[in-house]
């Protein structure tokens, strides 16, 4: 009931506002002239219900009822101009028109009582609209007062910073006591009242003379090194720091708000520039399509379901074994689809006829295959379910797809999958052989693969156990100190799995250049800084030693593969040896068959000469 409670009192408030309105027009222009006064103080309210009719019309036409009003602005104000504007505009022609009363029929409505009572309804139901938003704001800062007020240092000068510093203003939670601008045109200023205290390289000392509790990076447009070199600065001020979202790189500053900053996180630290991709180019083959998603609840599963989304595919089927996760995802993309876009599935890739049930009944035309068994250490232990779930799993997937007439078939692959040390990455890469085969065997699919490295963020990845150990107090734990990792974000690592499925002509493998590895140990020490702590007096990094199947550097490529450009200057192919349909079945089959350890990864290294094991069992 709350919801409707304003909207009810502000459509009273234009009911009264355009009966005084109307009034108050007649009284002006006729006061000095008693005799028709009367007479038209009768016709006007004769006809004020059909003007407020049609201007009620008008005003839900503009959605002068279904606005935040706590946050209006010039954009609202001009809706109720229009909105007025319309309405009066209607009312004269329709009163003077076509809807006459029989009493004054001989006699119209002076266009200047119309002229008047526009002026004083925008005036009127404007003030009220803006008192509104003034209680709104007002009890907001009665709210922050009863808290501590931040002092807040806002590095970037130009119009962004000053925008925010005005956001932050009206809203009083905050209270900025400075700028920071490379630009040394600009030192010793005063911009709204604020002055400029110097560069970057007084971050640290400002924040501990001005007692600064936070400190705001708006600068939307800065690259990459520079981005990096300035949230590491700010990180290891001590303080908490706030940063624009990426996307402001395309907004004018007028858009931004306070709303919009998030927390600085690892990915600002990292020295590299972003994949950005245009999904609207790329997107072409799934717009109005049916797209399965398999391990859809997963961290890079559940990204792509979202940019699927964005490019209004005629069905969405999450398919996962994990019930929460997959009711997580739907309950988070029902917000945003049509109805009866989402369709959530429970059920294990290696359930072959389940999974031949989906295909049967929906007909997907784009399959995006995201579920396996990731974690080596693990996979290590158990190498008969990391055969069953990644290779028999993939193989019913992808083998369904052919059979079904799917157009594309997008296989999520890793790093891990060239010259493997682990059960794992040997088994994602003979899921990489199985779709090179079947796209010799189903030629109207389209099978192709996407290798990446680490994406941070996602579960199971060194990022949140990093942040685990921080709230725990550490110590950190690096399993060796010239440990390397790509790494890359969740968001990017779907868009290029997207962009690969734009790509493929068929049975290629995808690389994507992720620029230069980062090694652990540094990452870790990045983490500790943006937390605001001391590496050897606030907390402690050990080092574990190596867990069973891992290496020291993955490979996104082989010297023995080699790569090939391809259209996105990011992304390369592999070249990769044809696979024989009939031979990789037998081998399969063979792999299937094996139930003791050894074996298996005999047959493994059979499949993949490439293959080295260095494996022992996980504790």
């Amino acid at each position: 009931m709350r919801r409707y409670l304003l909207p009810c009192i502000l459509l009273l408030t234009d009911i009264v506002i355009m009966f005084g309105s109307s009034w108050l027009a007649v009284l002006i222009r006729f006061a000095m002239n008693e005799p028709q006064y009367p007479y038209y103080m009768a016709a006007i309210m004769a006809n004020l219900p059909l003007f407020i009719i049609i201007h009620l019309l008008f005003f839900y036409q503009f959605k002068l009822y279904h606005r935040a009003w706590r946050y209006a602005g010039t954009r609202e104000l001009i809706a109720i101009a229009l909105a007025n504007l319309c309405g009066i505009v209607v009312s004269y022609l329709v009163i003077n028109n076509v809807f006459q009363l029989p009493y004054f029929a001989n006699r119209s409505m002076s266009k200047g009582i119309f002229v008047s009572c526009f002026v004083f309804d925008v005036l009127f139901i404007g003030a009220s609209r803006m008192f509104v938003r003034w209680a709104a704001t007002n009890s907001e800062k009665k709210e922050v007062r009863k808290g501590k007020t931040l002092r807040v240092l806002i590095v970037g000068a130009g119009d962004a910073g000053n925008i925010i510093l005005r956001d932050i203003r009206q809203r009083d939670h905050r209270k900025v006591v400075g700028f920071v601008d490379d630009d040394d045109t600009k030192w010793g200023q005063i911009m709204n009242g604020v002055k400029v205290y110097g560069g970057r390289q007084d971050i640290r000392s400002l924040v501990k003379s001005l007692r600064v509790d936070e400190i705001i990076i708006a600068i939307p447009s800065l690259e990459a090194v520079a981005m990096s070199d300035l949230a590491e600065i700010c990180a290891s001020s001590g303080v908490p720091v706030q940063i624009l979202p990426e996307f402001f790189t395309s907004l004018d500053a007028k858009d931004i708000k306070v709303k919009d900053l998030r927390p600085l996180s690892i990915e600002d630290l990292l020295n590299r520039d972003p994949v950005r991709m245009n999904l609207k180019e790329i997107g072409s083959y799934i717009t109005g399509k049916t797209v399965l998603v398999t391990g859809a609840g997963g961290s890079i599963g559940s990204e792509i379901c979202r940019q699927v989304l964005r490019l209004n595919p005629s069905k969405l089927i999450l398919l996962g074994r994990g019930e929460n996760s997959i009711y997580e995802i739907h309950r988070e993309l029902l917000e945003k689809a049509p109805k009866g876009v989402l369709v959530p599935y429970i059920m294990n890739i290696t359930n072959r006829e389940g999974m031949e049930q989906v295909y049967r009944q929906y007909h997907p035309q784009v399959v995006f295959h995201a579920a396996a068994h990731k974690h080596v250490p693990l996979m290590e232990a158990e190498p008969e379910e990391a055969v069953f779930n990644n290779v028999a799993g993939t193989l019913n997937t992808a083998e369904l797809a052919g059979q079904y007439g799917v157009e594309r078939f997008v296989l999520i692959s890793t790093d891990k999958a060239v010259n493997p040390t682990s059960v794992m990455g040997a088994t994602k890469r003979v899921t990489e052989k199985i779709g090179q085969a079947l796209n010799k065997r189903y030629p109207n699919t389209k099978y192709m693969a996407v290798r990446f490295g680490n994406v941070l963020g996602s579960r199971g990845s060194v990022v949140p156990l990093f942040k685990k150990q921080l709230a725990k107090g550490g110590p950190l734990t690096v399993t060796h100190e010239d440990m390397k990792r790509y790494f890359m974000t969740i968001p990017e690592a779907s868009q290029l799995v997207m962009e690969a499925g734009s790509l493929g002509s068929g049975g290629e493998v995808f690389v994507l250049d992720m620029g230069e590895p980062v090694k652990i140990m540094d990452l870790a020490k990045k983490m500790i800084s943006l937390s605001g702590l001391v590496l050897g007096q606030d907390i402690e990094i050990k080092v574990t030693g190596l867990r069973p199947g891992e290496k020291l550097f993955e490979e996104l490529m082989t010297a023995e593969e080699g790569t090939e450009k391809t259209s996105h200057k990011k992304i390369a192919k592999a070249i990769l040896q044809e696979e024989d349909p009939d031979t990789l079945y037998r081998q399969i089959e063979t792999l299937r068959s094996l139930k003791e350890e050894n074996a298996i990864i005999g047959q493994l290294k059979t499949m993949i000469p490439t293959y080295t094991p260095n494996h022992f069992k996980a504790e």
